[in-house]
């Protein structure tokens, strides 16, 4: 698919999660293709990931998609960032050591720093290593397992 049917397609995913609750990836793959969209559950994996979607309690208990606290453009900067740039990451009490390749720490910072997750306090950023700090202990390794999923590590 050409980027311009990408960025349509997760403009369209997003707009679905955000005024219905979608509790699947085969809902939100059927409520695609009632809007015309065809989507593999490969592709619609990817785009989840790539959109930052995450799963969240509802009203009633019941687990369904949400868009990223940041919002689903700066959350896909993290996506589309650590892919090419993270070299590793590992959980350090509360916090997180992210290295990435020499002089990619800032953008990768900044991109943590604007997808705005709760659980994180603030970032610093060297040369090829960022710090982030967390506001609570004991999230150092659901944050870890979130960045290595992002860059595309299982």
């Amino acid at each position: 698919m050409t980027e311009t049917g990408k960025a349509a397609r997760h403009r369209a995913i997003e707009r679905i999660v955000a005024s219905s609750a979608v509790r699947t990836q085969e809902e939100l793959q059927s409520r695609l293709a009632a809007d015309g969209i065809r989507v593999s559950q490969s592709t619609l994996s990817r785009d989840i990931r790539e959109i930052g979607l995450a799963k969240r309690a509802g009203p009633g208990g019941e687990t369904m998609y949400a868009l990223p606290s940041g919002g689903g453009r700066e959350a896909r900067a993290l996506a589309r960032l650590l892919p090419d740039l993270l070299v590793g990451v590992e959980p350090a009490g509360q916090l997180v050591v992210v290295r990435t390749l020499v002089g990619a720490a800032q953008p990768v910072a900044a991109a943590l720093d604007v997808a705005g997750w709760p659980e994180v306090a603030g970032t610093v950023a060297g040369d090829d290593t960022v710090l982030i700090v967390l506001r609570s202990p004991g999230r150092a390794v659901e944050v870890t397992d979130r960045l290595r999923h992002l860059a595309g590590e299982r």
